[in-house]
């Protein structure tokens, strides 16, 4: 399993974040596209970082009969520089094999799948895992194991359980996984797409849209000693230390030929870089679309050829032209501020010392994680998250908005709409874990928020177009130091209105209801709904519309148990 050394090519030659089919090409080859990179010293264990690469965007849970998995003839990669020259110092690569044990039948399972070795399983996946430093790549261990994807209650009854043995420890202190996993961004992407709308303004208090609600992705994820990462294999002493901060990208590699046969294909010749990866929406929303493509197959050491993207940025005149009212006027050129927090990392935070300008995400690793996360980061007073690393609370799409809007030139846009700016989307569609690989679980096919939001048409009127649904997010705040707040989305469909909340907290058996009311004045119960779960989940489907909801004075409220209804742990108002 400990391996045999080769020389390999750290920079593939050129032939391109959060970045679902952010560029022409690789929106083409979705299992070489990277969706979104996160870089953080680990919560539960800090002398070690963890690095989380998310490939494969937009899947829907129900992939049968040819389910999601890696790319078996695509090169994963994710890497480190650690000396701000932007060049590759370290390097982690995945690269996996295939095996159909019965190719007469057209199931991916036959059965249960109880273990990773499970004779129901069909189709298996496995992958080698190497290490690169100096020009040569080491294999660390072979024969590793995906788990299977979420199918459903017949196929996957205890899929966590498979998730975690799927978790493996390599030696030398790394852990690592790969395998589907809940997609971790949320973004409005329909808005974002029409011309960047923020459908109630500014975008800090909800309304938006999380258009990765429900799908999946395939993560690779690998937690390494923070001493086998830095420059002189040490760990730094504080955050002011020479070797504390490390640049970290993941790209994809393809072989530069591929044949197609009858029913086959095979690939031959040197590895060429399709896909890139750093900073969150960088190539999708900075880059324009004629360069997209080259941005993907370049290094980091080229990135001066798109300085003009990050110092006159297109964003910027868009806020201008279309919210120009509401807002401290947006330079719209030389805006070396973003050339700092995109190209060299910010000043007593993570830049390097004699830095290369170059997109990658900066992570600090002599700052410890934040014993309390605040999701804006930086610019929220927690320098432990975005733009130092990325962790997955971190509400990128928030603070990448208001920087683009002004925030590090001064106080003039801190103190200004310009800084409320969001999508209006808050969290995740769902938990994160505690420990790694820290995303969150697959959504299952068999049953899935899908189901709920779209219906098959039936009777008079099938042929007509399906009414587009309507959603209502609803903040739930804490009450009587509780610790329990989150989110309650309501989706209009044709039997009513799916309340689906979610929380953080100690939750489990919590009593909710609909309250004639608000929070401030709770009156009588309108509509019970499910008791919110010990993942802090609870769906139901309520007569109401969301137009009755509105129209009148509605509250959501939970209460601590059955047992003590009277007392309310969060609660949130119901206004359209």
């Amino acid at each position: 399993m400990v391996g045999v050394s080769s020389v390999f090519n750290l920079g593939a030659p050129p032939s391109d974040a959060s970045s679902h089919r952010e560029a022409p090409l690789i929106s083409q080859d979705p299992v070489a596209d990277a969706t979104d990179l996160y870089a953080f010293v680990s919560p539960d264990d800090p002398e070690t970082v963890t690095l989380i690469a998310n490939y494969y965007p937009m899947q829907d849970p129900a992939g049968f009969p040819n389910f999601y998995r890696f790319g078996d003839d695509v090169t994963y990669r994710i890497n480190i520089d650690n000396n701000g020259d932007a060049v590759e110092d370290v390097l982690y690569q995945w690269n996996f094999a295939t095996e159909i044990v019965n190719p007469t039948s057209f199931l991916y399972n036959s059965g249960p799948i109880d273990s990773l070795d499970s004779e129901n399983l069909n189709v298996r996946q496995t992958y080698t895992l190497s290490e690169g430093r100096g020009g040569v790549l080491t294999e660390i261990a072979s024969g590793l194991v995906t788990p299977p994807v979420n199918i459903g209650p017949k196929s996957t009854p205890d899929y966590e359980a498979l998730a975690s043995e799927a978790i493996a420890e390599v030696g030398n202190g790394i852990t690592v996984f790969a395998g589907q996993r809940d997609d971790p961004f949320w973004v409005d992407l329909g808005g974002i797409g029409d011309l960047l709308t923020i459908r109630e303004l500014p975008g800090n208090a909800g309304g938006g849209v999380d258009d990765l609600m429900g799908l999946n992705v395939q993560t690779l994820a690998i937690q390494v000693p923070i001493a086998q990462l830095t420059s002189d294999g040490q760990t730094p002493a504080d955050a002011e230390a020479a070797n504390a901060v490390i640049g970290v990208w993941t790209t994809a590699l393809r072989p530069s030929t591929t044949v197609l046969s009858t029913g086959t294909t095979s690939a031959s010749g040197e590895l060429v870089q399709v896909s890139r990866l750093g900073m969150p929406l960088v190539n999708e929303v900075v880059a324009p679309l004629g360069a997209k493509d080259l941005f993907n197959s370049s290094v980091p050491g080229n990135d001066g050829q798109f300085l003009g993207a990050v110092t006159d940025p297109e964003i910027a005149v868009l806020l201008n032209l279309l919210y120009g009212d509401a807002l401290v006027a947006v330079p719209e050129s030389e805006r070396e501020d973003l050339v700092t927090v995109f190209l060299t990392g910010v000043p007593g935070l993570n830049q390097p010392a004699n830095v290369t300008p170059s997109e990658m995400l900066r992570l600090n690793v002599g700052i410890p994680p934040s014993e309390t996360v605040n999701p804006l980061g930086v610019i929220g007073g927690d320098n432990g998250g975005f733009p130092n690393g990325r962790r997955l609370e971190d509400e990128v799409v928030d603070i990448e908005l208001r920087v683009a809007a002004g925030f590090l030139i001064g106080e003039e846009f801190q103190n200004a709409a310009n800084a409320q700016l969001g999508d209006g989307v808050p969290e995740n569609d769902v938990p994160f874990l505690a420990e790694f690989p820290y995303v969150g679980t697959p959504h299952q096919g068999f049953e899935h928020l899908h189901h709920s939001m779209t219906g098959a048409l039936s009777g008079e009127g099938a042929d007509a177009a399906a009414p587009e649904m309507r959603t209502l997010s609803v903040d739930l705040g804490e009450l009587n130091g509780s610790g329990i707040s989150g989110e309650a989305t309501l989706t209009e469909t044709a039997d009513g209105t799916d309340v689906s909340l979610m929380v953080e907290g100690p939750a489990g058996d919590n009593p909710v209801h609909i309250h004639f009311g608000s929070c401030d004045d709770l009156g009588e119960v309108a509509q019970a709904l499910t008791d919110i779960d010990a993942s802090g989940m609870s769906e139901t489907t309520v007569d109401l519309t969301i137009d009755e909801l509105t129209s009148d004075t509605y509250a959501i409220n939970a209460h601590e148990s059955a047992e003590n209804i009277a007392n309310y742990v969060a609660c949130g108002d119901i206004t359209g």
